[in-house]
């Protein structure tokens, strides 16, 4: 069957057409939106589930495969093109653009039936994107070159994609949240329906009909981005239960602060990070072994911790000349010292003039020559996926013992023995890859439970005999219990985590996947 004419066409070819012009510059902006929801489900899925690499291999392979999919389906389509795309811009602008709020509630309302909606999302998506592309060159080549046309829509597709992959990291997501992006998007989409609807006003049948199904999408999308702040709310306050007092999406995570019956808490992309009312007990267990057991330290880094809890522990000491916090994320570093009830739990720390602080990426910064330190605070989160397990590989540690004073001391928080057995015994076996010495210990934190750290140092590690005044958990006399491990927490043979393999990752997922069950 014969596909129709378009209704503007020309005989005499003087340069581009407004048809085609629309329609290349349509190819644009189906693409910029395709990707967005690509990076999207990606970056929601490695939020939540962990594991970046796995999830955005596993999001853009399903998201690839869908679009060959809908390209295949596209040969099926053979009359009314211009009302079939218009329908599948709309079916993407509502599905894409509402992608990451429907994500949202369903982790935080029916968090087992996440993994299927976000595949089958990532599907459908897919699979419309694949058709949109097919329809649009078969809309247009009847009035331009097969040579030309291949061409042209091909450039705009992938100058579309480049736009897109620039902007969602650093402006979209910083500016507008995830939930906004999507919805911003959706309205492109939508309105690439709208234009399409004004081009062939004169082939489609029923124009009456489209026209209220644009009307109907564009209410629905508008609507929930005025409303995203609330969407967002509603999916946070059921996910961690507290009042949220503060969120925020940087380029490098999602920052949400609560307030419960613990006090405030710090959640990085839904990972607790402290609590206030036991925040002491790991902290004072980070800091103390070893500034006390260095004597008089004066040159200190603490590499992560921008929430300022280490730094103003290790202000503690007045042998402390200077404190250098290298932390990755400006945004942590500047709610944890101009957000007042925040700034007040690190007591006003990161305001010291002893402190400068240092917005980089810890691994780069190490590679960098530069000073030395007495003491050096390696206070990460969790490996959960490749781009913090590098923080923790042999690598990494012999950036950190260059840095590291003959007789000086760094400490790095290391998962819990007990829960995470066999990863955190791999910090301990690559720390001593690299010719330094391991001393393992751990502490109680009720909030995290039994929870463990590394000492690693080029002399062997010594006890101090006293720590400082007005500690509330550490003591002279209990430190000692601290590096005495039980039975079930004994070392267990373990490989060492590289740069090439990061077995650590892989472990450490395995590990705490069988206690939080996914």
């Amino acid at each position: 069957m014969r596909e129709e004419p378009l209704s503007v066409t020309t005989s005499a070819r003087s340069g581009p057409q407004p048809v085609e012009i629309a329609l290349l510059a349509s190819v644009f902006v189906v693409a910029a939106c395709g990707l967005v929801y690509e990076l999207s489900a990606a970056a929601l899925s490695s939020y939540l589930l962990g594991d970046s690499v796995l999830q955005f291999s596993t999001i853009i392979g399903t998201y690839l495969f869908a679009m060959g999919v809908g390209s295949w389906l596209s040969r099926y389509f053979e009359r009314q093109l211009p009302a079939h795309f218009l329908r599948i811009e709309l079916m993407v602008a509502l599905v894409g653009g509402l992608l990451p709020a429907v994500l949202f509630i369903a982790n935080a309302y029916v968090p087992g039936a996440f993994r299927l909606l976000l595949y089958g999302l990532v599907l459908v998506v897919g699979a419309l994107v694949g058709l949109e592309i097919p329809l649009v060159m078969r809309i247009l080549r009847r009035n331009i070159a097969l040579k030309d046309l291949v061409s042209q829509v091909l450039t705009f597709d992938y100058l579309g994609a480049l736009a897109v992959s620039i902007a969602f990291p650093l402006l979209l997501v910083p500016q507008l949240g995830m939930i906004r992006t999507g919805l911003l998007f959706g309205l492109m989409n939508a309105a690439v329906a709208v234009w399409a609807l004004w081009l062939f006003r004169h082939e489609l049948r029923r124009v009456g009909a489209h026209a209220l199904a644009c009307g109907l999408a564009l209410f629905a999308l508008l609507g929930a981005f005025v409303f995203a702040e609330h969407i967002t709310t509603l999916a946070e306050d059921k996910f961690y239960q507290d009042r949220i007092v503060f969120s925020e999406t940087s380029p490098y995570q999602r920052i949400v602060v609560t307030r419960g019956s613990a006090g405030h808490r710090l959640f990085l992309n839904g990972n607790l990070q402290f609590a206030e009312r036991d925040e002491y007990r790991y902290h004072e267990a980070l800091v103390h072994p070893v500034m006390a057991a260095h004597g008089a330290p004066k040159k200190v880094a603490v590499l992560g911790g921008g929430d300022g809890m280490a730094v103003r522990e290790i202000l503690k000491y007045p042998s402390v000349e200077s404190i250098t916090l290298v932390e990755l994320d400006p945004n942590m570093t500047r709610l944890f010292t101009e957000h007042e009830t925040l700034a007040a739990l690190n007591g006003g720390s990161l305001k010291s003039p002893k402190v400068r602080i240092v917005n980089t990426d810890a691994f780069q910064w190490l590679q960098q020559p530069g000073e030395m330190f007495d003491v050096i605070v390696v206070d990460f989160p969790d490996p959960t996926n490749f781009a913090i397990g590098k923080l923790y590989t042999n690598s990494f540690h012999a950036l950190l013992d260059k840095r590291l004073s003959a007789s000086g001391y760094a400490v790095i928080q290391t998962t819990s023995p007990l829960v995470a057995r066999k990863s955190f015994w791999t910090v301990a076996a690559t720390v001593e890859s690299v010719g330094l010495r391991a001393t393992p210990y751990h502490a109680h934190v009720p909030s995290f439970g039994e929870w463990g750290f590394i000492v690693a140092s080029r002399r062997p590690y010594r006890q101090p005999e006293a720590l400082p005044e007005g500690l509330r958990f550490l003591s002279a006399q209990t430190l000692p219990l601290l590096f005495d491990f039980p039975r079930d927490m004994a070392r267990v043979p373990a490989e060492v985590n590289r740069l090439s393999n990061q077995t650590l990752v892989t472990t450490y997922e395995q590990e705490w996947g069988k206690v939080s069950g996914h």
